[in-house]
């Protein structure tokens, strides 16, 4: 399967407590709840769907699992396809501190993560979607396993909080697969790695686009 991380980003990088002000207050960050302004807009719901729509598998990490399990696993309409990937697809929850896991379809793998990511990439299906979870989305860059991104940009500024790349990273390169300004301003990005440093203008379906090569 392929590895494919799917994020909710701010401008400047932040991903912390996207939904709500109580979302993810670890750190004492109190900035959440900065896609809120956005709801109204729909197309970047109907990209989240479409997300969903192309999983085989869930990657989750535990604090990420945590948050989403209590919501998601009390949605039974079966109109809302988001709902019915999460319940029914296999989920597996990178934790050394989780003693079980009570939503249905869930593996916890409490060994190495790299290790234990890199044979779930090996088993039959297409996509191993990763979402939220951002220690574990920075340990599967770090380590190369990576093999797209699906960011959601939304134009605000949070100043703090969890970032997806950090400071002391590997260098990467992207080529941009795909590129949409969606209704609100949000920018939805596709992103592969590429070579780090040989960056240049490329015409993707009749576009100018930069990208690293």
């Amino acid at each position: 399967m392929r590895l494919v991380v799917h994020e909710f980003l701010s401008l400047d990088g932040v991903m912390q407590g996207p939904g709500g002000p109580t979302e993810d207050t670890s750190g004492g960050f109190t900035r959440g709840g900065w896609i809120v302004p956005f709801a109204a807009a729909p197309e970047w719901g109907a990209a989240v769907t479409g997300w969903f729509a192309q999983a085989d598998a869930i990657l989750l990490g535990r604090t990420t699992y945590e948050m989403m399990y209590p919501y998601w696993s009390a949605v039974t309409d079966p109109d809302n396809s988001v709902a019915t990937a999460l319940n029914a697809l296999p989920k597996y929850v990178v934790s050394s501190t989780l003693g079980n896991a009570d939503w249905a379809g869930s593996t916890i793998l409490s060994g190495d993560a790299v290790e234990a990511v890199t044979r779930l990439k090996a088993a039959p299906g297409e996509e191993l979607q990763l979402h939220g979870s951002w220690r574990l989305a920075r340990t599967l860059h770090n380590a190369g396993l990576v093999d797209e991104y699906r960011l959601l940009v939304f134009p605000v500024v949070v100043g703090e909080g969890k970032r997806l790349f950090g400071e002391r990273g590997p260098a990467t390169g992207l080529e941009v697969r795909d590129a949409r300004i969606l209704d609100g301003g949000t920018t939805s990005l596709q992103l592969g790695p590429a070579p780090f440093g040989q960056g240049g203008l490329e015409v993707v379906e009749g576009r100018e686009v930069l990208v690293d090569r």
